[in-house]
């Protein structure tokens, strides 16, 4: 059982349907929510990832990340609070006005 942090607490169902009309490209994912970016080179989804890289060192909030060529998935949990949380809309929201 993870330690949940009591400062970070998880979403609702309800809540994570709310957000995720706001960020309709995005799917739950079990105990996380994913997104899968299109690129048109590999070039060009490594730079994406690098940029995302120092948002969420910045943050303190690491997605997992799945590179294949031009595709690059990204799934966020906020492992403090035992599931999703508004930390990973934010995040979310920050690598949707990158591309």
């Amino acid at each position: 059982m993870p330690k949940v942090n009591s400062k970070i607490v998880p979403l609702s169902k309800q809540e994570i349907a709310q957000y995720l009309k706001a960020r309709p490209e995005w799917v739950e994912a079990g105990e996380a929510i994913q997104r899968t970016f299109s690129f048109t080179n590999f070039v060009e989804s490594m730079a994406f990832v690098n940029k995302v890289a120092a948002v969420a060192e910045a943050s303190q909030h690491h997605p997992d990340i799945l590179i294949r060529y031009c595709r690059v998935t990204m799934t966020l949990s906020t492992h403090d609070a035992g599931g999703i949380s508004a930390k990973d809309f934010d995040l979310a929201a920050k690598m949707d006005a990158m591309v």
